[in-house]
């Protein structure tokens, strides 16, 4: 929005700190560019938070409840996630109940924007009651933002909704950096060696995010005489649901780092300042995600003009800015390592044919994350 239109009043949906989320810390930079625009802001959030107003947001009660607050606003703004409104597991009509509720209050509102940050594309060809209520709320909404044009495509396809409606916005346009240490200073704060080489994973702890993976590259580096005390590891971050799968995930990423030398595991949620503050101190950012929609980490580490190696998926290929390094295997993101700390091995970055190993435990992970 450009900083000429007249001052509106704007209720944002979204989580808020404390809320440990990535999606909260994304409405927390929103809101403060609208209010420097001139807008006044209040934000209603789903639990006890900073926000100025909470409610249960949770099925079709939620959405009906939302839909009784949006009239004294000029601006509805949504940062959506399904985990925000639907109940997990949701039989199909509570899933339709609360597609219909939200689609309410979207339509209630004077103006509705929403970001998208996730979103299931298979409901739009869902069976009735889900698929159609879905697409009819949707196409209830005035505008429509997600991060990638391979998302927006993806979003087209599946709910059918009028394009004109649907933009697409850097993840980043709202980030600020959260400090000014340089590398030095950063690596003196968090205890790493000033002269080695440091990949960093960082983000919430999950099977999809490939952290795993990023352990595997590191460890074949060592045959070549690239490891430790040359290079090293970092991974970072916290379970975003202690769940019992996502624990036992933590817990066999604790165990192959142990088992690997130059590899570290940082457990536990680090605040904004001191997220920037890792990346700071690295010299390349590994994102070695299984699926994902749009990145934050990608769009923090640009921020510092931190280089980035990431698998193909999602839309990340639209997101990724110039120099970031895609690869699409294992002997890839080996090769993409390599040339980070052998220059002279830059050549081999190319997709060597390999692809990732998986079995049905993995994939049925992946799948329950992403439902």
């Amino acid at each position: 929005m450009s900083s000429t239109v007249a001052p509106q009043r704007i209720l944002m949906v979204a989580p808020y700190p404390p809320h440990r989320d990535g999606i909260a810390a994304y409405a927390v930079q929103e809101a403060r560019r609208l209010l420097l625009e001139g807008h006044h802001v209040e934000v209603l959030s789903p639990g006890p938070s900073a926000a100025h107003h909470h409610l249960d947001l949770k099925g079709p009660r939620g959405g009906l409840a939302l839909a009784k607050r949006v009239r004294g606003y000029d601006r509805l703004l949504v940062q959506f996630h399904p985990d925000l409104f639907y109940d997990v597991p949701s039989s199909a009509g509570g899933h339709a109940a609360t597609s219909a509720a939200l689609g309410l209050a979207f339509r209630l509102a004077r103006s509705t924007e929403v970001r998208v940050h996730e979103v299931d594309y298979t409901l739009g060809a869902a069976a009735a009651p889900v698929g159609p209520a879905a697409r009819a709320m949707w196409r209830g909404v005035d505008r429509l933002v997600l991060h990638t044009e391979a998302e927006r495509r993806a979003f087209l396809d599946a709910f059918g909704v009028d394009p004109a409606r649907v933009d697409v916005a850097d993840h980043g346009s709202s980030f600020v950096a959260r400090t000014r240490l340089d590398r030095a200073g950063a690596r003196a704060r968090l205890g790493l060696p000033a002269d080695a080489f440091v990949f960093l994973s960082i983000g919430f702890i999950q099977p999809h995010k490939g952290f795993d993976r990023a352990i595997d590259a590191f460890a074949a580096l060592s045959a070549d005489g690239l490891g430790p005390p040359r290079s090293r590891l970092e991974i970072v971050g916290s379970v975003r649901v202690e769940e019992p799968d996502y624990l036992a995930h933590l817990d066999r990423l604790q165990e192959r780092a142990a088992a690997t030398p130059g590899v570290s595991v940082h457990p536990g949620y680090v605040s904004d300042e001191q997220f920037d503050v890792w990346l700071v101190a690295a010299d390349l950012v590994v994102l070695p995600s299984r699926r994902i929609w749009s990145s934050g980490v990608l769009e923090r580490a640009a921020l510092y003009d931190r280089p980035v190696v990431a698998t193909r998926v999602g839309g990340l290929a639209d997101q990724a800015p110039p120099g970031t390094v895609l690869v699409d295997d294992e002997e890839a993101l080996v090769a993409a390592l390599r040339a980070a700390v052998d220059p002279e091995a830059a050549g081999a970055v190319v997709a060597a044919g390999r692809p990732w190993p998986s079995g049905p435990l993995d994939r049925e992970r992946i799948q329950a994350e992403v439902r």
